[in-house]
């Protein structure tokens, strides 16, 4: 890593005025890329900071989100705590708020106005349904956008209810399309020298990452339907029965196919017209399904793996987190990196996904105690004691 910079985006400073999943998640990120983040959170803390497994302020759930971060506590229901944000926001690069549209305006914090001064400023706004448009007031969760955006209706199997995706798709989502449209709008600052508005919502990430449902419906398909593990475009390309469990197997090309074929010990089946190409493995998925399954179930997992690896034939075990956490890919890539937390001890945590050559993502703190800089950040912008003792009376 560069000594002289320690992270592709140090220098930055970001203040981070979100709660729970994903503005954190997307601040988090940004201070993994060596970026100065700022947590303002309120008298009570972010919400994650009340889930299961808390030692006082701090739980599991708030280390996941926010580690890298300095945490400074302004109530932002009084004058004063406005002020202090609208002072902390000149010297700050991006902002980052996931309130309803509205809420920041009335408190005088929303893009127009901090921009008026601070022009550099790169405002990136995560809400429910977005900044616009006849539902933008609605509070909006990950459910409640996997619900809307669609993505419920074709989740689990064709006979059962609709399915939430078990991870959090749309906060996750929201939070890393945010993600780039702060890095383009930073690109284009140091183009023109001016910030500007990031506006993205949970429920137009959960439709934007709809992509092989939307196509099959403007295709004129109809409104698409849940699979179970099946996909849309190819076949086959799913989950199957072994003897001791399941696994999953992508055969997504002729080629892949017939490789297939000959490790089932059935190379006929790619000379049947209903097999012959993709477009009509697709169309008959559920019997060719039942054709390979009928071969799988009669050997246990680890054999089948050996022998469609063998063969190079894309296939994986379906894990469990036990799993995942205990395999030595995921643990040659630094996905589990150790954190030692004063009052929760040493936790595990997820790593990086961003690998880069130069400027390598790092895990630089853990997430910080309740208010634990809030002097430290405040002087750093220029309140004196005697002002930091005068909002600390005002609470």
């Amino acid at each position: 890593m560069d000594p002289q910079n320690g992270g592709a985006l140090a220098r930055l400073r970001v203040l981070d005025v979100t709660q729970v999943m994903a503005g954190p998640f997307c601040a988090m990120i940004l201070a993994d890329l060596g970026a100065d983040v700022i947590k303002v959170e309120p008298p009570g803390g972010d919400m994650t900071r009340r889930m299961p497994g808390a030692v006082g302020d701090d739980t599991p759930a708030f280390n996941a989100v926010n580690r890298g971060k300095r945490s400074v506590v302004l109530d932002l229901k009084t004058t004063a705590g406005r002020e202090a944000l609208a002072q902390l926001a000149p010297s700050a690069d991006i902002f980052v708020e996931n309130s309803r549209p509205g809420v920041m305006a009335t408190l005088g914090l929303d893009y127009a106005t901090l921009s008026a001064r601070n022009p550099r400023l790169i405002y990136a706004s995560i809400s429910g349904y977005g900044q616009t448009g006849p539902d933008r007031a609605k509070g909006g969760l990950d459910l409640i956008a996997q619900a809307v955006s669609g993505i419920m209706s074709v989740t689990g199997t064709p006979e059962g209810p609709p399915t939430k995706v078990g991870v959090p798709l749309t906060d996750l989502g929201a939070a890393l399309f945010a993600l780039t449209g702060i890095l383009a709008a930073l690109e284009y600052r140091h183009r023109s020298g001016t910030g500007q508005h990031v506006d993205t919502s949970l429920v137009d990430a959960g439709v934007a990452l709809s992509v092989w449902e939307a196509t099959e419906f403007f295709a004129g398909a109809g409104a698409p339907a849940p699979l179970g593990s099946a996909h849309r475009m190819v076949a086959p390309y799913q989950a199957f029965q072994c003897a001791d469990g399941a696994m999953t197997i992508g055969a997504s090309t002729d080629i892949l196919f017939e490789r297939l074929c000959n490790a089932l010990g059935h190379p006929e089946w790619p000379r049947i017209a209903a097999f012959a190409d993709n477009a009509s493995r697709v169309r008959h998925r559920t019997a060719l399904a039942e054709r390979i399954e009928s071969v799988t179930r009669r050997h246990p997992r680890s054999h089948w793996l050996a022998a469609f690896g063998a063969s190079d034939i894309p296939c994986g075990p379906i894990n469990s987190y036990a799993e995942v956490f205990a395999d030595p890919q995921v643990v040659a890539r630094d996905m589990v990196v150790t954190v030692d937390h004063p009052t929760l001890g040493a936790m595990r945590t997820l790593g990086s996904p961003i690998k880069l050559s130069a400027t390598p993502t790092e895990v630089r703190r853990r997430a910080p105690h309740l208010g634990e800089h809030t002097e430290e950040v405040l002087r750093e912008a220029g309140f004196s004691d005697t002002r930091i003792s005068a909002l600390r009376g005002d609470k």
